[in-house]
């Protein structure tokens, strides 16, 4: 079994149970006479009201990066507030880093691409509560890998230094990439990084000789490097990935509705992205500096669509056996056991097509 670019160059992250931040309590006030009483023991036994739901929030920190709409969208308009959340948006660099962050508690909902995801859900108790959408070839042609002046063809990259985001799905498409061009593995140095910032400077530098990327506003940024060039797409390979949102176990047993009403939000703020790019254009520009043409250039692969369907599970089940097979993944699992879709069925019942 060959030694895959991930099991040679990621570092495992501990195993840690995440813990959902503390729910809304709801006081119940006691009226002079035993009937009111009575009530009031009634409607607390049957649990929160609607009302006292809006009035006290479930308050969420949310794992984002700079280049996607849909949270911040949710947050901004008001989506996440009229659906009984309090959102927190925290940034990182890329969906790993924040699904890593997870496991200290330092978020509560994470998003990302299939490989994170699993490696998350191997190691504790978290689980994949909605796919938000399949790369088809028109978006996998978004990831492109860029090179230094001295490649011109795949075979090119043996003897050169080769970019990987750590934790992320860059490592299984560089070890696809390269079989499918026959070059060794150990033909070519692998150097984790952990976001694209860092990239850049190697590659400017000469310490990196190739980078895979994704988003118009970075292509434009990595190819005013002198040299730099594009050598393809990710549309040329055979890899496709999908990406999922992920909650601790926690959240879905003690707020199971509270799941269900935050991807209703985040449905309905891909809706309004849809009918309002300039608007989403300006808003990513205001909060996180992205250029307003380069986010409408994206928003057609960056919009969310929530569901699940067979297409989700089949790319999980392609990467999990890599995963395994490579030794990324320590001990196997049931994938299904880490599926819980009780809250997009009833956030968006026919999103749903396949149960696993």
């Amino acid at each position: 079994m060959g030694q895959s670019i991930m099991h040679r160059s990621i570092r495992g992250t501990a195993s840690l149970l995440a813990a959902l931040l503390a729910g809304a309590g709801i006081l119940a006030g006691c009226g002079a006479q035993t009937g009111a009483t009575t009530a009031a023991q009634a409607a607390a036994a049957a649990g929160p009201t609607t009302e006292a739901k809006k009035a006290a929030p479930l308050k969420l920190k949310i794992a984002d990066i700079n280049t996607n709409p849909n949270f911040r969208v949710a947050a901004s308009q008001g989506f996440f507030a009229k659906h009984g959340i309090d959102a927190e948006i925290v940034t990182f660099a890329t969906p790993a880093e924040g699904i890593n962050s997870l496991f200290i508690k330092q978020t509560d909902v994470a998003f990302g691409a299939d490989f994170p995801i699993l490696n998350a859900v191997s190691k504790g108790e978290y689980s994949i509560i909605a796919s938000t959408g399949i790369y088809d070839d028109q978006s996998a042609a978004q990831w492109r890998l860029l090179v230094g002046p001295g490649v011109k063809k795949a075979e090119d990259l043996k003897g050169k230094k080769l970019s990987n985001f750590r934790g992320t799905f860059v490592s299984y498409l560089w070890d696809k990439y390269l079989a499918e061009h026959n070059v060794s593995l150990k033909d070519v140095n692998v150097i984790g990084q952990g976001g694209f910032d860092e990239a850049y400077v190697a590659l400017k530098k000469g310490e990196v000789d190739a980078v895979w990327l994704a988003g118009s506003t970075l292509l434009d940024k990595f190819l005013a490097i002198e040299g730099v060039h594009q050598l393809t797409d990710m549309s040329q390979t055979r890899v496709r990935v999908g990406s999922s949102i992920i909650v601790p176990n926690t959240l879905l047993k003690e707020h199971p509705a509270e799941a269900a009403e935050l991807l209703k939000a985040v449905e309905e703020a891909a809706q309004y992205i849809k009918s309002h790019p300039d608007e989403t254009a300006e808003l990513l520009y205001k909060e996180v500096k992205q250029p307003k043409d380069a986010v409408l250039k994206d928003l057609p692969y960056t919009v969310w669509t929530v569901g699940f369907a067979k297409e989700a599970i089949d790319s999980f089940n392609k990467q999990k056996a890599y995963m395994v097979e490579n030794g990324i993944i320590k001990e196997d699992f049931d994938l299904k056991t880490k599926i819980s879709l009780d809250a997009v069925k009833k956030a968006l019942p026919d999103r749903v097509t396949y149960q696993p």
